[in-house]
């Protein structure tokens, strides 16, 4: 089995933790949380061999590259530190009804980056051929991860805010304060990394192409987004914003996010259309 086809058999296991996640919100059965916990953590777990399968196959083609380079490739990732930030959410605060919102995420970034991108490996073009190409791009998706995560979590939250106190799906869900606090770490998380992410690829835009920082639509992007959540934190550790306005900035910076990653490379071209 090559690693397509085992990463394609990936997404259906995520498509089974989200199933698995929206039944157990809507019946608090235990035993069927546990079989979505169970379905998430062995699809983030073969998720991870494909990554590690798809760089020995490289090898195998004379290649020898980290499966970083491409858009399917990036996805992958995407998928695997999604899942891997919200298992460490679900172990910390004991409770599932977050996952019906986020385990849809690794499930769509793996089974659309099949459908729809060349997962054929070839060799890297000259741009790609630099140290700084693992350290850039994974910090950048583990910041991206991040805020996908919180996203999910600022969509329950408005969510929650329009349920009957007293009702029972209410119940089912964590207080608004557990989720503003939620949202308020995944960014914490995420913006070191995004930031670190800008760095890294500053440094190796000056090897590739002789200039730190070019206006290329994918950096001006990155710079916006890096902004609306650096403007989240603020707001947040200065001016003492809370609640529905930071989950809507959140969910505005997961826009940002989506564009800079996605929107840059369809819409607009750059010195990162090959990304």
């Amino acid at each position: 089995m090559n690693s397509a086809t085992l990463l394609s058999g990936v997404s259906l296991i995520y498509l089974g933790a989200w199933f698995g996640y929206v039944i157990c919100a809507a019946s608090r059965s235990t035993w069927v949380g546990r079989i979505a916990t169970s379905l998430m953590a062995a699809a983030w777990v073969l998720n991870g061999v494909g990554f590690v399968h798809r760089w020995l196959e490289s090898h195998d083609l004379g290649h020898g590259r980290i499966p970083l380079t491409n858009q399917y490739e990036s996805m992958i990732v995407f998928a695997w530190a999604i899942a891997l930030i919200y298992l460490i959410i679900e172990l910390r605060y004991k409770n599932r009804t977050i996952g019906a919102f986020v385990a849809p995420l690794p499930f769509l970034s793996l089974g659309l980056g099949s459908l729809l991108f060349d997962t054929n490996i070839r060799p890297l073009v000259p741009a790609l051929q630099s140290n700084w190409l693992t350290a850039h791009v994974i910090t950048c998706f583990l910041g991206y991860a991040a805020f996908a995560v919180s996203f999910g979590v600022s969509v329950l939250y408005i969510l929650r805010g329009r349920l009957n106190p007293r009702g029972i799906a209410a119940g089912l869900i964590p207080s608004e304060e557990i989720l503003d606090h939620l949202n308020y770490r995944a960014i914490a998380v995420g913006f070191p990394f995004l930031s670190i992410g800008i760095i890294t690829g500053a440094i190796w835009a000056d090897v590739a192409w002789g200039t730190y920082w070019s206006w290329d639509p994918k950096e001006t992007w990155s710079l916006i987004t890096w902004l609306v959540y650096a403007a989240f934190l603020h707001a947040r550790l200065s001016r003492g914003w809370s609640g529905k306005r930071t989950a809507i900035l959140s969910m505005a910076g997961f826009g940002a996010t989506l564009f800079t990653y996605f929107g840059v490379n369809f819409l607009l071209s750059g010195l990162h259309s090959y990304a």
